[in-house]
């Protein structure tokens, strides 16, 4: 019973602060709440016994992405951002894209098929410990996918840099 009280907490959490994230008019309290949110996602992890994934979310996305995000939030005009009246009218529309959206997903996951099982079970995951099952799996079963990943980021990165030294030689 407790299991699920803790459950429902950080199901309600998430949603309520996803809304708030998307609903603040300051961009600085946006970021704020995404870093609550973020918490109480870890938290949904640790109470799957995904320990490694907790520790990720807090790690990548509450410590780098979140930095990131604050770091161009600073970098905007703020002052005129709030001042001006934005999306006047905008909300019917929005509203009515999101109830599309939602009824097309709840019709998406009522024919949803789950795929085949893996062959790692529970006894093997005790046995190897979850950052030994993931590597295991990441570096055997999905290398090609990884390493994909992996050339796609060393792009990202080579794109960013050769954008950032012709803004600093104008």
């Amino acid at each position: 019973m407790l299991v699920e009280l803790f459950f429902f907490y950080f199901a309600a959490a998430v949603i309520g602060l996803s809304l708030m994230v998307i609903t603040r008019k300051n961009p600085v309290h946006s970021v704020l709440w995404m870093l609550l949110l973020f918490f109480h996602i870890a938290g949904l992890y640790l109470m799957l016994n995904a320990e490694m994934m907790a520790a990720i979310q807090l790690i990548v996305y509450a410590g780098a992405i979140l930095v990131l995000f604050l770091f161009v939030v600073l970098l905007l005009d703020l002052k005129k951002e709030i001042g001006e009246e934005q999306y006047v009218g905008v909300w019917p529309t929005g509203v009515a894209v999101a109830v599309a959206l939602f009824t097309l997903l709840l019709i998406m996951t009522r024919s949803f098929v789950a795929g085949p099982h893996g062959n790692i079970t529970i006894e093997r995951v005790r046995e190897l410990s979850h950052p030994g099952v993931v590597g295991r799996a990441m570096f055997t079963e999905y290398l090609f996918p990884f390493e994909v990943a992996s050339l796609v980021l060393l792009v990202a990165v080579i794109g960013a840099i050769i954008l950032a030294k012709k803004r600093i030689k104008e």
